[in-house]
């Protein structure tokens, strides 16, 4: 089977249940009832596929484009994260017509009802396996600050950060911490705005910044090859090992270990910062070398401490559960 999919386009027809209306979404949604109909194609499938006595685990995340159009992508062995192998995969575009979602490839069609897809050769309709819907979460959720940590926010209040502003218990985007910080463990957890009929840097942009000098971007980058500018690149420096980018609306972590630069009496730069990344729990950047400071910073490179700055990049963006471990 493995030569159905690596040779072939990726195929995808979903089923939808009802009358679905897919105007094009108007304005960021930042919950799944103010999300249109398309919302609900979205999101990853995980299966089996079996054929001529081979087993092909295969993931495949399904990405709305806006106005009922897809984009999907087939990953051989799994998800990013989980089984892909980092080289293998297909995509393909799609559209929504009469409530079918249809990616039509040469050699395999999945159709999905109720969260479950079935897959079949589409020359001769042989079932080959089910897919199944699966809503990943970051194994990091909700850790709790260990004793002595700098908590910044835990949803009572935004005092912590310059400019703070409060959605409910949730942080809005585009404020910088009245702490500020030399070498340190962060946690934060942050919900990216569904925004399908964007595109690239306009979609759901934000971006984490150790000491207001290194960007971590923050970026509606689901299913995308993962770029420096992308979600968990490093802005500028270097893309991350594994794009780990859940779909918009799904919380996410960043935990991250940074070093700061070391300078000497004259001020002089004698060692980079340093930079490690789990994005939902998965290793991205191990000990990255920042030898400069990444573009839009808003604190220019220096011996000071810095603070953390969630960037404002005129979309919503919301954050939760931030603690800092100093060094």
């Amino acid at each position: 089977m493995r030569r159905l999919l690596v040779g072939s386009s990726l195929c995808l027809m979903v089923l939808y249940s009802g009358s679905v209306l897919h105007a094009q979404q108007a304005t960021p949604a930042l919950d799944a009832k103010q999300a249109d109909a398309d919302f609900a194609f979205q999101g990853e499938y995980v299966g089996n596929i079996e054929h001529e006595g081979n087993t092909t685990k295969v993931g495949i995340q399904v990405i709305a484009l806006g106005g009922g159009k897809f984009h999907a992508v087939g990953h051989i062995g799994g998800l990013p994260g989980d089984g892909w192998n980092g080289a293998e995969k297909r995509e393909a575009d799609g559209e929504v017509k009469d409530g079918i979602l249809t990616i039509k490839g040469e050699m395999v069609t999945l159709q999905i009802t109720n969260g479950v897809a079935t897959v079949q050769s589409t020359d001769g309709g042989v079932k080959l396996g089910e897919f199944k819907k699966v809503t990943r979460e970051s194994p990091t959720i909700g850790k709790k600050p260990p004793q002595g940590a700098v908590v910044l926010f835990d949803g009572s209040t935004a005092d912590s950060f310059q400019g703070g502003k409060l959605d409910g218990n949730l942080l809005v985007q585009g404020v910088t911490s009245k702490q500020k910080f030399q070498s340190y463990s962060m946690h934060i957890e942050f919900l990216l705005s569904y925004m399908p009929a964007a595109r690239g840097q306009g979609r759901a942009n934000s971006g984490c910044y150790a000491q207001g000098r290194y960007e971590v971007q923050i970026l509606d980058s689901f299913g995308l090859s993962g770029e420096h500018n992308e979600c968990g690149g490093i802005y500028t420096i270097k893309k991350p090992d594994v794009n780990m980018c859940f779909p918009p609306l799904s919380w996410q972590t960043y935990d991250i270990d940074f070093t700061a630069a070391k300078y000497d009496d004259a001020g002089k730069k004698t060692a980079d910062a340093r930079m490690t990344v789990k994005h939902n729990g998965v290793l991205i950047h191990s000990d990255v070398a920042l030898p400069k400071s990444t573009t839009a910073a808003p604190v220019a490179e220096g011996k000071e401490p810095g603070p953390i700055y969630l960037q404002d990049h005129s979309n919503p963006i919301r954050f939760r559960n931030i603690w800092v471990v100093e060094k």
